[in-house]
């Protein structure tokens, strides 16, 4: 019977199986929300994350959302739009004060003080409330006791113990919504969300050799002097997977390390930096080629925080690469300078990059199979830019700045050398060919940018 029993359930399985292949055929691996697709497909996945920051989820058919918001109440204050919020606060002090003028009003026309109005000298039947003559009047009488404006002219009188009382829980009630509407708005206007909009990933990804090593690489940078302290950085792959049992996951969230464990995560956000995530045997991303690139279907969320120098408030700042937004073989061009006594930043070239062919088209798991030579000569074209701006900055002539033309001598002569040691290093077989040692250290370098612009 036990074996009877199992036979029926692999039956079952293997047709549930079955019949959910047939499905993911019709509809596609990845058709599981009717807007994620199969790979090669030439239509395109939506994001799970925008390039905004935004998370492109929409919740529906959720239990009792109005009471879950309202239970927190003060979350949603400061979430929601700000012509939402005050008009929630104004709407708040209309009733109360509506509110309130009807208590005083009733009050007074059940004491009747509407019918025998005393005179100006007090005689007669003494009202709740002085100068109090109709709605309108309660309504302002209300209107002074909550803003405490204190007019002098309508005031509250000892004849009627309910007006008194009134005018304590109104003012107990006033106190409560001006602090709630000022602890709210201070908070609002306190968050770090526009933060966000100095903050800025590179448009593209790239994967290229560093070090030997095929690395997944994008650049971060800060637009304002004001640091991000305790800066540090995360990234998820997210692609549809299949189980072993047949389960489609359609959104499974793996991290990258991006050196949690050497603590190079942490970042210095002074400048643009360019965070790395070395493809090793640990990665996701191990067996990925270059032709498994252009047909994979897959998105890295990026996500940087860090507290406001400011507020001391933490922020977040997201972003996403889909797998057509990666470029294989390629570099970011360098974007920091040597500007006399201090270091330019050109964002003109924060997003450029530039092809570097020498990168293998293989995966990281089979170039340590194959075990590809390291190759120097990609980094020629890092100095040739780092020199040429260089020369452009030093076309540049300032009179003011006399005394400083010997300290720019001496620094031009120790950047030349520095150059033209990397330049024997990445391009040995071309450097100074033939070249006399008499000639100039700025004249070798000139002559070494000309070879290597031939090369």
């Amino acid at each position: 019977r036990s074996t009877n029993k199992m036979n029926k359930l692999f039956l079952c399985s293997s047709t549930e199986l079955e019949i959910r292949k047939t499905t993911r055929e019709q509809r596609g691996m990845n058709n599981y929300n009717g807007k994620v697709l199969t790979r090669g497909s030439n239509q395109i996945r939506s994001r799970f994350v925008k390039k905004n920051g935004q998370c492109n989820v929409v919740f529906t058919n959720m239990e009792e959302r109005r009471q879950r918001y309202l239970a927190d109440i003060f979350t949603t204050c400061v979430d929601i739009r700000w012509r939402y919020l005050f008009s929630i606060f104004c709407i708040s002090f209309l009733l109360s004060w509506l509110l309130f003028g009807i208590i005083f009003y009733s009050v007074s026309l059940a004491h009747g003080d509407f019918e025998n109005l005393p005179t100006q000298k007090g005689d007669g039947l003494m009202p709740c409330i002085l100068h109090v003559q109709g709605f309108v009047g309660a309504l302002l009488f209300s209107m002074e006791t909550q803003t405490t404006i204190g007019y002098g002219w309508r005031c509250v009188t000892e004849e009627c113990p309910v007006a008194v009382i009134t005018v304590v829980v109104q003012s107990i009630i006033g106190c409560i919504i001006d602090s709630f509407m000022i602890g709210t708005i201070m908070a609002k206007m306190a968050r770090p969300k526009k933060r966000n909009q100095t903050l800025m990933f590179s448009k593209n990804a790239v994967i290229a050799l560093r070090d030997s090593k095929l690395c997944l690489m994008w650049r971060v940078g800060n637009l304002r002097k004001s640091h991000i302290v305790e800066a540090h950085v995360r990234a998820q792959l997210i692609r549809s997977y299949v189980t072993e049992e047949g389960e489609f996951i359609p959104l499974e969230q793996m991290d990258l390390n991006v050196g949690y464990d050497e603590g190079t995560d942490r970042l210095f956000l002074v400048s643009p930096l360019v965070v790395i995530h070395e493809i090793d045997k640990d990665s996701p991303l191990y067996t990925l080629s270059k032709a498994d690139l252009e047909a994979d279907d897959f998105e890295i969320v990026v996500i940087l925080e860090g507290m406001v120098e400011a507020t001391a408030m933490t922020t977040q700042f997201r972003s996403s690469y889909l797998a057509r937004e990666i470029f294989w073989g390629h570099r970011f061009e360098p974007v920091i300078f040597e500007d006399r006594d201090r270091y330019k930043v050109d964002y003109a070239r924060f997003h450029k990059t530039y092809e570097v062919p020498s990168t293998p088209h293989l995966s990281a798991k089979e170039s340590k199979q194959h075990l590809i030579p390291r190759t120097l000569s990609a980094f020629c074209y890092e100095n040739e830019v780092a020199l040429s701006c260089g020369e452009e900055d030093e076309d540049i002539f300032d009179s003011s700045q006399i005394v400083g033309l010997e300290r720019g001598e001496e620094r031009r002569t120790s950047v030349d050398f520095h150059n033209i040691m990397l330049l024997s290093r990445c391009c040995p077989q071309r450097y100074l060919n033939g070249q006399d040692p008499k000639i100039s250290t700025s004249e070798k370098v000139q002559n070494s940018i000309t070879t290597l612009r031939v090369y």
